[in-house]
């Protein structure tokens, strides 16, 4: 079997970033980018160890944002990207892999797939190392100091070099050692593994990437950055009828000859779409926030329950893209109370009315609904959160 360590490189000071935290420590969504970074590589094929290196201070925001990956301690890197690559492969030298991946701590869009193909493309017949990248499309300008334009450069054949930079272990690791040995400054240092494997006659190919692989430069790239992804869930409720002169649905008060009894004020209609809101992001169901043993939600308003389900799915940096409700009863009529539940919807969500949907349906007076005994509550959320 074909052992790949993957070294991360989470060195760098990033002062282009600015904030409080070097940008790989920064929270993107609900987690630190380092941690997105790491988690793509445990889900790639083939990558059988995880090395970080960091810089000397941040121990603290490194154990944060690998808290629960059960990751070897990590290696302090240099004052160029060149030494602390170097650093993290001699750290290598005893495990001794047959592959290494170097890659970026700023880079966590990375598609486990593409990290798989680097790893294929490394270890193929003569090849000692691959490099993920994406063909130019623009047109390419060289002008002078005063951007005056000089010459057109044919594109033709011209990569952006991206990571993973995958190579033999070995190899690159010498390569690395004969470039530390020429006394390179950290300005003139060479800015990519691929350029240390160059200077040392090493085969390398390129292998087609994606632009979503980008690099988190500045802090508005986090915000341009987080890779997004639509979730729906499903939640239903039923209360019956007890003795009363109206009932709360949408977190409006209709008149009606009975009240629903139940869990808080028996809102249904906000029961069911709390359970859909916590279902897209498997948050569980409203008793387990909210127990209906427990005497302090007896009689509250149910208007707690959502905004509740709502900032749960914020902390994790969703947003609701559409709520739907269904109620079921034969009394009272929901139409004269449509707009008014909806703005009371939208109100306690805190997303605008185009956003929801109320509906209301019969069963033809077929079961509990049809003879008048309660009300049934069907709710659909669709919201959009960062990908895990």
């Amino acid at each position: 079997m074909t052992t790949c360590t993957a070294l991360i490189v989470a060195a760098g000071r990033g002062t282009r970033f600015g904030g409080p935290l070097p940008k790989q420590y920064a929270l993107l969504g609900d987690r630190p980018v380092l941690r997105h970074t790491l988690e793509a590589y445990r889900a790639a094929s083939g990558i059988t160890a995880l090395q970080v290196v960091i810089a000397p201070g941040d121990e603290s925001h490194y154990r944060n944002a690998v808290a629960g990956l059960d990751l070897p301690n990590p290696v302090v890197g240099g004052v160029s990207r060149q030494q602390s690559v170097l650093h993290g492969l001699e750290a290598l030298c005893t495990a001794n892999p047959d592959l290494v991946a170097i890659h970026d701590a700023a880079r966590p869009f990375v598609r486990p797939t593409d990290i798989a193909a680097c790893l294929a493309a490394a270890g193929a017949d003569g090849v000692v190392g691959a490099v993920l990248g994406v063909r130019l499309a623009d047109t390419i300008k060289r002008t002078d100091a005063a951007g005056t334009v000089g010459e057109t450069i044919p594109r033709t054949n011209l990569w952006r070099a991206q990571t993973p930079q995958v190579f033999r272990y070995g190899a690159l690791l010498q390569a690395h050692r004969d470039a530390a040995a020429l006394g390179l400054s950290e300005a003139t240092a060479m800015t990519d593994d691929a350029a240390v494997a160059e200077r040392a006659g090493m085969k390398v190919v390129m292998v087609e990437g994606s632009e979503d692989n980008r690099k988190i430069t500045t802090a508005d790239d986090l915000d341009r950055g987080i890779a997004m992804e639509s979730r729906t869930a499903f939640g239903f409720d039923v209360h019956g009828f007890g003795p009363g002169d109206r009932v709360m649905l949408g977190g409006v008060a209709i008149p009606h000859d009975h009240t629903l009894s139940g869990h808080s004020d028996a809102d249904v209609a906000l029961h069911a779409l709390t359970d859909a809101v916590l279902g897209t992001i498997g948050a569980g169901d409203i008793g387990k926030h909210f127990p209906p043993s427990d005497p302090q939600w007896r009689g509250v308003s149910s208007d707690r329950f959502l905004r509740h389900a709502v900032g749960l799915l914020a902390t994790r940096g969703g947003r609701i893209v559409h709520l739907d409700l269904t109620l079921v009863c034969e009394a009272p009529r929901i139409g004269p109370h449509r707009d008014a539940m909806v703005a009371s919807i939208a109100c306690i969500a805190g997303i605008d009315r185009s956003r929801v949907s109320v509906k209301a349906t019969t069963t033809e007076r077929l079961g509990f609904t049809g003879r008048r005994e309660g009300i049934a509550a069907q709710a659909v959320a669709t919201v959009e959160t960062p990908r895990r």
